[in-house]
């Protein structure tokens, strides 16, 4: 179960009252550990899907207390969406877990990250590897016209803990078909793999784990990863990214950026 908590009919949007303040419009606790929430949106803000800004509250010294968040809804969205860890001792997240519809949080609005359609050469498939709330930027790009229109498939992974881990993301993908935007795209170019790693599941093991067995490639049906045809993202703990950069090196596959796009991209900024 997830507890919603809808933004009252008259959630305050006037002229904030601290500098670069956005007022929460919902946030939704999924778990003892997860959360989501969103915020409005300056009509100054202009961004790409798969980018983040830096957001957070006002810390008791007077000074603003912030971290990078990557944006988890698509560009084209009138709000902003979040998806975060709840770390009881953590400077900005044990506070920011008990956020409510109509308060402020603080958001520079100068997006950035390595997440992006630009930063990736054209190819077929486009995979998409998370662990944890690394999920967000993919959250993203999976609800952007774009992201269909430059690939012909798209293959999202997503390994957590336990089952109840996965919920924000399982909606997500359930929602897309229904998506009056993209649901047209969506229905048989997009493939889901969620796995676990300390609960039973439907597919278990870690995604490094079951790309080097090939076992991910035999569910899905899919003859493995090329540099010539397929493309990725990789966002997750800072072990998983560099493991996931020799698995797809391995394969042939070169680290691109902004300026130079190439096979595979990776959130540096991140830290699940």
């Amino acid at each position: 179960m997830n507890d919603r908590i809808p933004a009252p009919d008259a959630a305050p949007r006037t002229a904030p009252a601290l500098p670069d303040a956005q007022t929460v419009t919902a946030v939704t606790h999924w778990t003892d550990r997860l959360f989501s929430f969103r915020v409005t949106r300056p009509r100054s803000l202009r961004f790409r899907s798969g980018e983040f800004v830096m957001i957070g509250l006002m810390g008791e010294n007077g000074k603003p207390l912030l971290r990078a968040y990557s944006i988890a809804s698509p560009a084209w969205d009138d709000e902003l969406e979040f998806y975060s860890i709840k770390v009881p001792n953590g400077p900005l997240t044990s506070r920011l877990q008990h956020i409510e519809p109509g308060e402020q949080i603080i958001l520079r609005p100068k997006p950035v990250g390595t997440l992006v359609l630009d930063a990736l050469l054209p190819g077929k498939r486009l995979w998409f590897f998370a662990t944890g709330t690394g999920i967000a930027p993919f959250a993203s790009l999976l609800r952007d016209p774009d992201t269909y229109a430059r690939y012909e498939q798209v293959v999202m992974m997503h390994t957590c803990r336990e089952r109840a881990d996965l919920e924000y993301g399982r909606q997500l993908i359930e929602s897309l078909p229904e998506d009056p935007l993209i649901g047209a795209f969506v229905a048989d170019r997009l493939r889901y793999y969620p796995t676990t790693t300390r609960e039973k599941s439907e597919h278990m093991g870690r995604i490094t784990d079951n790309l080097r067995s090939g076992k991910a490639f035999a569910d899905l049906g899919i003859d493995g990863i090329r540099p010539e045809t397929d493309r990725a993202m990789v966002c997750g703990s800072l072990a998983f990214n560099m493991e996931m950069k020799e698995i797809l090196e391995g394969w042939g596959l070169r680290e691109g950026a902004n300026s130079e796009p190439a096979e595979y991209v990776v959130e540096k900024a991140f830290v699940d």
